[in-house]
């Protein structure tokens, strides 16, 4: 189905990229603290004559690909830099509290943290600042990073991001979403749907088990006999979108699927014109960002984003830019 562009707000990322250039992807889901490898950043290494550690800790679940990107990024800046990075993650926000606490205790020179539970992670950001670590938040935590203690954020404004959406399921003439959570208590994934509904008012949550797929596939499918009205699915992330084009076949249904990320198969899926678009937030610039002001911090004192958060997204894919921005997805970069 053909979707009219629409130009979004301005959502400017503060500093200039090279995105074309390799990337090694790390595997989904590692639970282990990685150095910094670099996965293709070329270029002299600029370290400014000290080395640094930084940590980066995330809640990346098991065997979501969507954080190579992310980890791709960081390693590049990593590497570009000579830094010492050191990844690690855990969904589980207790978890992901104590792996700040444990870079805390390391004795890191700064540390990048997404922020997808703030309540729970604010008393572990706060014992870092107290310990004179600066904290950079990105990916998730838009919202409360200024709060809780982060000296900046890189990352996509997400109801900005969900009422284009919204705005390009109107222009389509749709007449009922499904927008699908698949991580209870993501502050990030629940603006996602409530921007959505913002511009297209006939929009309805529905909760899935994000860590199988199959279980997403048949909840989706049930839902689909349930409500013949439902011609659009809204996925949070790239690989609900692909399970939710099999829930579609599956139920005999006619619906449309638009996401949030892309993954290659995403990216294929548009070039075929089977996936509307998908609004993404650039992972892989987050996490170089991330990294890579957090060196110009600590080197030279420089704060990107004059107080504000520096937008990654919402940048949209679809059909009249799938073709530029294919071969970067398949080289892990976007």
């Amino acid at each position: 189905m053909s979707i009219p562009r629409k130009s979004l707000r301005a959502a400017a990322v503060a500093a200039v990229l090279t995105l074309g250039l390799a990337a090694c992807s790390s595997s989904g889901g590692a639970q282990e603290d990685a150095g910094g490898g670099g996965g293709g950043a070329g270029g002299e290494v600029v370290t400014g004559g000290e080395q640094y550690t930084i940590a980066m800790v995330t809640h990346e679940a098991p065997g979501d690909s969507f954080w190579d990107k992310i980890r791709a990024g960081a390693e590049d800046a990593a590497a570009q830099h000579g830094i010492d990075l050191k990844y690690s993650n855990n969904d589980a926000a207790d978890q992901q509290a104590t792996l700040i606490q444990n870079a805390i205790d390391s004795g890191v020179d700064g540390i990048a943290t997404t922020l997808v539970t703030p309540a729970a992670l604010a008393p572990a950001v706060q014992r870092a600042v107290d310990a004179e670590i600066p904290v950079i938040g990105f990916n998730a935590g838009i919202d409360e990073y200024e709060d809780l203690g982060a000296l900046m954020y890189f990352g996509s404004d997400e109801t900005v991001a969900g009422q284009a959406v919204g705005e390009k399921i109107t222009e389509a003439g749709g007449a009922k979403a499904l927008c699908v959570i698949h991580q209870q208590g993501s502050v990030a994934l629940e603006a996602r749907c409530a921007g959505v509904k913002d511009t297209f008012a006939n929009t309805e949550n529905i909760q899935v088990e994000g860590t199988s797929l199959p279980s997403v596939q048949s909840t989706l499918q049930a839902k689909l006999a349930q409500d013949p009205d439902i011609d659009w699915i809204v996925t949070l992330g790239a690989p609900y979108a692909l399970a939710a084009m099999q829930s579609i076949n599956a139920a005999g249904s006619e619906a449309n699927v638009a996401t949030f990320d892309l993954n290659v198969q995403a990216a294929q899926a548009i070039a075929d014109g089977t996936l509307a678009f998908s609004v993404d937030q650039q992972p892989y610039v987050q996490g170089y960002e991330a990294v890579d002001s957090m060196w110009r911090y600590l080197s030279n004192g420089n704060d990107l984003g004059g107080g504000s958060a520096v937008l990654t997204g919402p940048s949209i894919v679809d059909e009249t830019n799938i073709d530029f921005i294919l071969p970067f997805a398949k080289n892990n970069t976007r």
